[in-house]
């Protein structure tokens, strides 16, 4: 009987963790005619005022202002905003390199975007394709215009894709699938890694390092400050540099990960045989 071979999962934020800003910065935000910070304002300002929950304060504004300037968003608009996203270093390249690395430890590599992002405008980005599941917050639409959040993922609420993941149970209306205890899993916990960039993440990070997994706080350029407390309270295991080349910090922390992970599941592989002897 052929063995199966271990999955490792990876779990990535979007925002500033693979993408140098937030998505929406790049192409939606100027064909409003406003800058990020003017539009980040008018959204903080449905929280401040009425309480509004913040991802949905965002996609309030997304729908709310570009109703206002009479433009039709869209499923086709959203995803030709995600055409002009601008990634770290190295992200285009980094997910056949890290999958051919563990391949070659005999490890199969599954990829998964757990995001408070725009799931449509994901859709249209550069590396879309590498993700077996994307998870983002998704805009009901009537007559093909989106009028209302149809799907929200908030900080906290990432910790549930984590466990879906773990489970196999990844559709996210499979609450039975997700919810049924199993001593044994798809995806073992210690064989999950999380790669966050800051606040949105802990939760994530944290559960992910608790289970013995490995959870990664990535940072841009030099600033390194915006996530050494994470560290330094202990919700991460390592802090790194926003560059996904080959040979940078990230690439060789990903890559003694997958070392360690390949090296434990010798040792049970070789135990379980000798235990059966």
């Amino acid at each position: 009987m052929k063995k199966k071979k271990p999955i490792i999962a990876l779990l990535y934020d979007f925002d500033k963790t693979l993408s140098t800003m937030d998505m929406q910065n790049y192409s939606f935000i100027p064909r409003l005619g406003l800058s990020p910070d003017e539009f980040w304002a008018k959204a903080s300002e449905y929280t401040n005022k009425h309480g509004m929950e913040r991802t949905l304060s965002y996609m309030y504004a997304m729908v709310s202002e570009a109703k206002a300037r009479n433009i039709k968003l869209n499923k086709k608009l959203l995803e030709e905003c995600g055409k002009n996203i601008e990634f770290y270093p190295g992200v285009t390249t980094w997910f056949k390199r890290i999958n051919d690395y563990a391949a070659k430890k005999g490890i199969v590599v599954e990829h998964y975007l757990i995001s408070s992002g725009t799931k449509e405008i994901v859709k249209g980005c550069a590396i879309a394709k590498e993700f077996k599941e994307i998870y983002g917050c998704e805009f009901y639409f009537e007559n093909g215009v989106a009028v209302w959040p149809k799907f929200v993922i908030n900080f906290t609420q990432k910790t549930q894709y984590y466990y879906r993941v773990a489970k196999g149970a990844v559709d996210p209306n499979d609450d039975d699938g997700v919810n049924k205890k199993s001593e044994t899993h798809r995806i073992p916990y210690r064989n999950i890694l999380y790669l966050g960039d800051g606040i949105t993440d802990i939760a994530c990070m944290t559960v992910v390092k608790k289970n013995d997994g490995h959870s990664i706080a990535i940072y841009p350029g030099d600033e390194s400050n915006k996530v050494k407390q994470i560290l330094l309270d202990n919700r991460c295991n390592f802090i790194v540099k926003g560059d996904y080349r080959a040979n940078s910090d990230l690439d060789k922390v990903v890559k003694n990960v997958i070392d360690k992970i390949a090296i434990i599941e010798d040792i049970e592989a070789q135990q379980k045989i000798l235990a059966e002897k």
